[in-house]
C-alpha cells in the first residue's frame, strides 16, 4: 500500500520538476482559477493530518498546514512531498490495522468516524489522484505537457478509457 502511494505522489514530484513557479502559481485557467500549487499543498496537507494524527490515533482532516508558499515555489512542493513519503515509510505495516478517530467537518459541523490508518490512506491516496486530473487540466490548459501520462488516473481506469487520451 505505502508503495503505491508513493508511487502515486512520485508523479507530483516528476510535474514539479518540469513547471516553472509561474506555471505552479498561474491562476488564469477558468472556470475555477485555482493554482496547481494550491491543489499539491492540499494534497500534502491531508496526508500531514494523518500522519501527525497516528501517535494519538486522532485524525482531524480539518486541521491543514495550509502554508501559502507552499502554493508559490515548486522547490518548497517537492521538499513538502518528500517529506511526506519519508514519513509515510516509516510507518510500521502493522500499524495500518489499528483503528483511528478521524474527525472532518463536512460543512454541517465535524462528524467523528473510526477508521484502520490503511482505509483513512487509501482515501487521502484516492484524493490525491482526484487532484492530480484536475492539475493535468490546468497543465493542458497552460499547453504544456505532463511528464507522466498517468498523472490523475485511477490505476484500476480501464485501458481503453486510458488509450482515448
Amino acid at each position: 500500500m505505502i508503495e503505491a502511494i508513493e508511487k502515486n505522489l512520485q508523479r507530483g514530484i516528476s510535474l514539479l520538476n518540469t513547471i516553472s513557479n509561474e506555471q505552479y502559481s498561474d491562476n488564469s485557467v477558468a472556470p475555477y482559477y485555482s493554482i496547481i500549487g494550491c491543489h499539491m499543498r492540499h494534497i500534502l496537507d491531508v496526508f500531514s493530518c494523518v500522519l501527525v494524527g497516528v501517535e494519538s490515533q486522532s485524525i482531524y482532516l480539518n486541521k491543514r498546514n495550509r502554508n501559502e508558499l507552499l502554493e508559490l515555489h515548486t522547490q518548497l512542493g517537492i521538499e513538502y512531498f518528500n517529506e511526506t513519503i519519508h514519513k509515510l515509510k516509516e510507518i510500521d505495516i502493522l500499524e495500518l490495522e489499528k483503528t483511528m478517530l478521524v474527525k472532518d467537518d463536512l460543512g454541517l459541523g465535524v462528524k467523528s468516524v473510526n477508521y484502520t490508518l490503511a482505509a483513512i490512506l487509501m482515501q487521502a491516496h484516492s484524493h490525491a489522484i482526484h487532484h492530480f486530473a484536475s492539475i493535468g487540466y490546468i497543465i493542458y490548459q497552460l499547453g504544456t505537457e505532463l511528464p507522466d501520462a498517468d498523472l490523475g488516473f485511477n490505476p484500476t481506469t480501464p485501458k481503453a478509457t486510458v488509450e482515448k487520451r
